[in-house]
């Protein structure tokens, strides 16, 4: 018997991706499947990808049955879920998929969303300098944006080594279409999406800016200012984020960035820096709790440039997930999850 996990939000992207790894996972059990307003429908009715669970229907977002399980997973919206961690009785672990808990400043929080700050709890993004300690000592475990996971990896190295100015930073990302959820909308129907790339709430209205902030700051002590620009690209899964920062004075080379890089992630199972002149892409990610790293200095216009990609659904959200749980749980950090990408 494993540890017994529950998951919230079951109905969605990534609660699905979150019911498939832990079925496949050798350390968990699945507990209640919960998804609101699709409780009493069938789990293969949203998830036809997952026949095993055929039989099984989705419950209703009850904390009490929720709260009876080892540790929580909460794939719902941020107002959702606050709510529902709130009510969950007894002490089980928690992990968050979404913002309500990333965030330590209410004022940046008030800035981008509407809600009341909920609190702060540890941010699950094991890669950062300290992280991995705290992570497996917490019982609640804020997981990390897809957007900002992408940036984050690829940046923090590069500003704890000084190798770039944290007041100058310039992203721009493209993310597949499951990055904005399962509710319909138009502007997500098959029609609008194939053969267009098209940019959303551009000018540092992303949600995802303060967190990326944030965590940039804690790894170089100083205030970092971001400029994020995001991308709806024709694709289900996926993220190729270009994060660009002025070079250091001394104007730092190619290989002084990919030293950094190499440096900062040479043990870590999930993290790759690419082979020197080949880029990132996002299908090589697919499927897998991978990032894949490349890094150039454009000494023309004197920037340090680095690409990162990964799965929004993976790395980027249900597998980041899981990482965490498995510190919170003293399970291996790997298990259950792989680095290796689908292809075609």
């Amino acid at each position: 018997m494993g540890v017994r996990v529950a998951v919230a939000g079951a109905s969605g992207y990534a609660g699905g991706e979150l019911l498939r790894l832990v079925l496949g996972h050798p350390g968990l059990e699945l507990g209640p499947v919960a998804a609101g307003s699709s409780a009493g429908a069938p789990v293969t009715s949203v998830h036809p990808q997952l026949p095993v669970l055929a039989g099984h229907a989705l419950g209703p977002a009850d904390p009490d049955l929720l709260g009876s399980a080892d540790l929580v997973f909460l794939a719902l919206p941020q107002a959702e879920s606050a709510a529902l961690a709130a009510a969950l009785p007894g002490q089980p672990a928690v992990v968050d998929l979404s913002a309500s808990f990333r965030l330590a400043d209410p004022g940046a929080w008030a800035s981008y969303y509407p809600t009341p700050h909920a609190g702060t709890w540890t941010y699950g993004l094991p890669e950062l300098p300290g992280a991995r300690e705290q992570i497996s000592s917490a019982r609640r475990v804020a997981s990390p944006g897809c957007y900002a996971t992408a940036a984050i990896v690829a940046l923090a190295p590069l500003l704890a080594a000084g190798l770039a100015d944290p007041q100058d930073i310039v992203i721009v990302a493209a993310s597949g279409t499951s990055g904005a959820g399962r509710t319909p909308s138009a502007a997500l129907l098959a029609t609008e999406v194939m053969g267009a790339v098209s940019a959303y709430q551009a000018g540092g209205t992303h949600r995802h800016t303060p967190e990326i902030e944030q965590a940039l700051a804690g790894v170089c002590g100083q205030r970092v200012t971001v400029s994020f620009s995001p991308l709806l690209a024709p694709m289900p899964r996926g993220i190729l984020a270009t994060c660009t920062a002025r070079l250091a004075a001394g104007r730092p080379g190619h290989q002084d960035l990919r030293a950094a890089l190499a440096t900062a992630y040479a043990d870590e199972p999930f993290v790759h820096l690419l082979p020197d002149g080949q880029w990132p892409s996002t299908a090589a990610t697919a499927g897998s709790n991978a990032v894949h790293l490349q890094a150039a200095a454009d000494p023309h216009a004197g920037r340090a440039v680095v690409v990162a990609a990964l799965d929004n659904l993976g790395k980027g959200a249900a597998g980041q997930a899981i990482q965490a749980a498995n510190l919170m749980l003293g399970l291996p950090e790997t298990a259950g999850l792989t680095a290796l990408g689908l292809a075609p």
